[in-house]
């Protein structure tokens, strides 16, 4: 076993050493790192006789994690990694910071060790929008990027994506360019960009807004990594807007990990010959995306759920007893469950409780009693309105 050459008990060397340790996704880890503190965690990993700390689904599953860590023991020391960042200007950010983002809770039991960032921390809990799409960018799609992003950046939002070439540039370019921020999320080291060749894009997004990353500094993107950088993306955003991607993509990813965090997806449409629109038509066609032409409608993606499109007058509403057509007979509580249900996807109580400001409980309370009343209906998705 590698002897430690820094203080282990130290919570901020400790979480960085994990990150250093496991992968972004590592199960294993996951489940370590959820049961015990990351000092308890390195405590156990150094002991060659620490036992079993918790549960495994596999017996197994714990040898072949300590297989998977100890060869990073070698060597190991989170102190260069807090130099390296700090001489870039950056900072790492831990989840008892309060920096950190509060939506990445969603992500759990995959939360993210650390965040490391250059820039300004504060931007990443503020509400945003992603906007994501292909590297081999079309101009038309280079145009409404950039002005959608300027739009949004305007409203006051932030505008967040990857940094790549294409569609990501130029929603990074389309928020500098009215002075707001925007953050990009890179799938590698914060001492090293790539693209390379958005060297200078991404210095001023460091400058103006954000740069931020799940891996430590010296660490190399790959494949592997871009996918698991697309679910913080995802995650961060309150939205997320593609506006050109082909049939399969990484875009397309982002999108789906959005989905599956029930947070609003929008595609820009394109014409039905372009290859690189092929993908934003599948998004409406098959993963129920809004149609997006402008910045309102951008916009409207980062309305509370069940708002956006509910410009019917309150007197010709079905069922409208209180502005914005709210059944009267519910008690308080009940109506801000209903408010906040959506109209066609299903949503989770958890995710009803975020909108509605109420703990899970009792949304799941009120949600019965919105189900007997004939107000909500329950499928295999989740809830939303009846």
């Amino acid at each position: 076993m590698a002897e430690l050459v820094f203080d282990a008990a130290d919570p901020v060397l400790a979480t960085v050493a994990w990150n250093r340790l496991a992968e972004p996704g590592d199960v294993a880890a996951a489940r370590l790192l959820g049961a015990l503190s990351p000092v308890a965690a390195l405590s156990w990993l150094t002991d060659p006789v620490g036992g079993v700390p918790c549960a495994p689904e596999d017996p197994r599953g714990w040898d072949r994690a300590r297989a998977r860590w100890e060869p990073r023991l070698i060597g190991l020391d989170p102190r260069r990694e807090l130099a390296t960042i700090r001489r870039f200007g950056g900072r790492v950010v831990l989840p008892s910071d309060p920096w950190w983002p509060a939506a990445l809770a969603d992500l759990a039991p995959y939360v993210p060790v650390c965040l490391w960032v250059r820039g300004d921390p504060a931007v990443l809990a503020a509400p945003g929008l992603a906007i994501v799409g292909s590297r081999a960018a079309s101009s038309y799609g280079v145009t409404v990027a950039a002005d959608i992003a300027a739009g949004v950046a305007s409203s006051g939002h932030v505008v967040i994506s990857g940094g790549a070439y294409g569609i990501d540039a130029a929603a990074h370019r389309g928020a500098l360019a009215v002075g707001g921020p925007t953050v990009a999320v890179l799938a590698g080291g914060l001492d090293r960009f790539y693209p390379p060749g958005n060297s200078d894009l991404l210095r001023a997004v460091g400058r103006d807004g954000a740069l931020v990353a799940e891996l430590p500094p010296g660490s190399s993107p790959s494949r592997p990594r871009f996918l698991l950088r697309n679910r913080l993306i995802a995650a961060l955003a309150g939205a997320t807007l593609v506006v050109e991607a082909a049939w399969r993509s990484g875009a397309l990813n982002t999108a789906r990990q959005a989905s599956d965090l029930l947070r609003p997806i929008g595609a820009v449409p394109g014409s039905v010959s372009s290859a690189v629109s092929a993908g934003c038509h599948r998004m409406v066609r098959e993963m129920a995306a809004t149609l997006v032409t402008d910045v309102a409608e951008a916009l409207e993606l980062l309305l509370p759920i069940g708002a956006a499109g509910e410009s019917t007058p309150p007197e010709v509403a079905v069922g409208s007893g209180r502005p914005g057509g709210s059944p009267a007979d519910l008690a308080p509580r009940e109506a801000l469950v209903w408010d906040a249900l959506p109209r066609r996807a299903a949503a989770q109580p958890d995710s009803v409780a975020r909108v509605a400001g109420l703990g899970v409980p009792e949304v799941r309370a009120a949600l019965g009693r919105l189900e007997l009343a004939g107000h909500a209906l329950r499928d295999a998705g989740g809830w939303r309105r009846a």
